[in-house]
């Protein structure tokens, strides 16, 4: 487990890999974000896209999964926020994606001596290294007992 005082500024971590597939790119956003270049193939064919493409929500809910079964188990008490999200390449069936994280802040909470906030710079990127989501995220981390 890390806690606050365990992450310095520059940290990095290979979080996680994941393999799309047609099927659960489809069914996620048949349920969550219906357009038709992630729902329909023949629609996506003829999309600027070219082809299939997983939804942006889905690429999140990879980076929240991998995060949860990452094995540094970082002590997140709250996310407070993400910022520059970018989606600069799709992500397709049969991407095999990885996910990679770097601490770029770090500051103690002045008010609650239990806890502090980091921010981390994540990348999503493809078997190419492509990178399909970049995003930077703030999170409450829990500090160790003293």
């Amino acid at each position: 487990m890390l806690f606050f005082d365990d992450i310095d500024v520059g940290y990095r971590s290979t979080v996680g890999t994941y393999t799309l597939n047609e099927r659960e790119i489809v069914e996620f956003a048949a349920t969550w974000d219906p357009q038709p270049f992630h729902i329909d193939k023949d629609a996506a064919n003829v999309s600027i896209f070219g082809g299939l493409i997983a939804s942006s929500l889905h690429l999140f809910a990879i980076c929240t999964r991998l995060f949860f079964d990452h094995a540094d188990q970082i002590q997140v008490m709250a996310m407070l926020g993400k910022e520059k999200i970018r989606i600069p390449n799709p992500a397709r069936p049969g991407d095999v994606l990885t996910y990679r994280t770097e601490c770029v802040r770090k500051n103690p909470s002045s008010s609650r001596t239990d806890r502090g906030v980091i921010t981390l710079s994540d990348t999503l990127a493809n078997q190419r290294n492509e990178p399909v989501l970049t995003q930077e995220v703030a999170l409450l981390v829990a500090r160790r007992e003293a």
